[in-house]
C-alpha cells in the first residue's frame, strides 16, 4: 500500500475488502481504463466483475443479501474504484444512492421487493432530481404526478441521469399536489416514485422515454440520459414509503451520503493523478538529470502530497459522521467541496509534470484532466456547498447579543 492516503482504525473485514478492490483495480480496470473511455464505451466486462466481487450489494443489509457494510468502507471503495476510472464509480454510485433510499425510507414491501435484486446486481439503480432548468434548484421542479384511481400519472422532463440507460429503476422526484394545498412550500409537496423499466434508449415502456446519451467532455463510458415521462403511469405501491410528500427529504438524504461519495471520487483522482506524477517525473530528464530533482518538481509534488492527504481525512471523517447517525451535512458539504477542488489542482499539477506529453491522448493523465471537472458540479457544484456549509456555520454560531 502507498505512504498516503491511509485510514485508521478498519477492521480485518474492511483492509480485506479493500485490498480485493485495489487488486481488482490494478489488474483489471487501470489498463483498459484510457482504451474504453476514448471510445465512450461501456465497461460490461468490468461491471460483471463488480457485480461478482458483490459490490452492488456493499452497504445492502445482510438480511436482503448485501454485505452490510459501512458508509466509511463504501466510499474507501468508491476511492479505489476512482483512483482506476472514475466512470466505474459513477456506475455503482446511483445503484447505492437508490439502495441506501429504499433502506431508510421504503415500505417493508418496497424493501423485500427491491434490496435483495438490486444486492445482487440484478436490478440496477438511478435516481433522478435535475430538470433541463433548473440546475441545483430543486424546488424549481415542474415535474407533476396527478392521482388516477389506483395510480399516478407523470409528465415532465429529468435531465442528467447517470445510468439512465443502463439502469433498471430509477427514483424519480416530481412534484405532487394530492394533499398539499395551494401555497404549500416547495419542498413539502415532492414524492419520490420509483420507476422499474427496462434497459436501453428510445421509448422503453409505454410513456416513459431515455432518448440517447448525452455526450460529454469528460466521464465518458458511463451512460448519461435525460429521461422523459408522457402520461406515464405508476401504481400508487411505487411512492417511495408510502406516502406522498416526503420526497424532497428522501432525495436530499440520498444527496448526503452521495456528497460524501463525490468527495471520495475526488480522493480517487488525485491519488492517481500524483502517483503518474511522481513517477513520470523520476523518469524524465532535463538538464542532465531527473526532473524530480528539480526543487520546482519536488515544491509541485509537495502541495499535491499535502492535498491528496488533506481531502482523504475530511472524505473519511464525513463518512464516519454519517455512520455514527449524527448529522453531517456540513462534514459533507466541506468534503466534497475541498476534495473536488484539490483533485482539480492536483491533476492540473500532474499534467504540468508531464510537459506537452500531458497533451497527448497516450498518457493516462490526458483522461484525469477531462473527468476532474465532472466532480465541481456533481451532487450541486462548489457554489452550492459552499451556501450550505455558510448556512450551517451560521447555525452553529448564531451570534448571542
Amino acid at each position: 500500500m502507498a505512504r498516503l492516503a491511509q485510514t485508521a482504525g478498519l477492521t480485518d473485514i474492511q483492509q480485506e475488502i479493500l485490498a480485493t478492490v485495489r487488486d481488482f483495480v490494478d489488474k483489471e480496470i487501470i489498463p483498459v481504463a484510457t482504451e474504453l473511455e476514448h471510445r465512450d464505451e461501456y465497461p460490461q466486462q468490468i461491471v460483471d466483475g463488480l457485480k461478482e466481487l458483490g459490490l452492488f450489494g456493499l452497504m445492502i443489509p445482510e438480511e436482503y443479501g448485501g454485505l452490510g457494510e459501512s458508509l466509511l468502507t463504501y466510499a474507501l471503495c468508491v476511492e479505489e474504484l476512482s483512483r482506476g476510472w472514475m466512470s466505474v464509480s459513477g456506475i455503482i454510485n446511483t445503484h447505492f444512492i437508490v439502495a441506501y433510499m429504499l433502506k431508510q425510507h421504503g415500505t417493508q414491501e418496497q424493501k423485500d421487493y427491491f434490496l435483495p435484486k438490486m444486492a445482487l446486481g440484478e436490478i440496477r439503480g438511478a435516481f433522478s432530481m435535475s430538470e433541463p432548468g433548473l440546475g441545483s434548484d430543486v424546488s424549481a421542479i415542474t415535474s407533476k404526478a396527478v392521482k388516477d384511481g389506483d395510480e399516478y400519472v407523470l409528465n415532465g422532463q429529468k435531465m442528467w441521469l447517470t445510468n439512465g440507460g443502463t439502469s433498471t429503476l430509477v427514483a424519480v422526484l416530481v412534484k405532487s399536489d394530492e394533499g398539499h394545498p395551494e401555497g404549500t412550500a416547495p419542498h413539502k409537496s415532492m414524492t419520490t416514485f420509483l420507476i422499474e423499466k427496462e434497459p436501453g434508449f428510445g421509448e422503453v415502456q409505454p410513456g416513459l422515454t431515455i432518448p440517447g446519451k448525452i455526450d460529454k467532455m469528460g466521464y465518458k463510458g458511463v451512460d448519461t440520459t435525460e429521461l422523459i415521462m408522457a402520461d406515464l403511469r405508476i401504481p400508487a405501491n411505487r411512492v417511495l414509503g408510502g406516502v406522498t410528500g416526503r420526497g424532497f427529504y428522501q432525495m436530499m438524504d440520498g444527496v448526503e451520503v452521495g456528497r460524501v461519495n463525490v468527495a471520495a471520487r475526488g480522493c480517487g483522482v488525485a491519488q492517481r493523478a500524483f502517483e503518474l506524477g511522481v513517477s513520470y517525473a523520476q523518469q524524465r530528464h532535463t538538464f542532465g538529470k531527473p526532473i524530480a530533482q528539480h526543487q520546482a518538481i519536488q515544491f509541485k509534488l509537495a502541495e499535491m502530497a499535502t492535498k491528496v492527504e488533506a481531502a482523504h481525512a475530511m472524505m473519511v471523517n464525513a463518512a464516519r459522521k454519517k455512520d455514527s447517525g449524527e448529522r453531517n451535512d456540513l462534514e459533507a458539504g466541506m468534503a466534497k467541496y475541498l476534495a473536488s477542488e484539490y483533485c482539480k489542482e492536483v491533476v492540473e499539477d500532474a499534467f504540468r509534470i508531464h510537459g506537452g506529453y500531458g497533451f497527448s491522448k497516450e498518457y493516462e493523465i490526458e483522461r484525469l484532466y477531462r473527468e476532474a471537472p465532472m466532480l465541481l458540479i456533481g451532487e450541486g457544484t462548489a457554489e452550492i456547498q459552499k451556501m450550505i456549509i455558510g448556512r450551517r456555520l451560521l447555525e452553529e454560531y448564531r451570534f448571542q447579543g
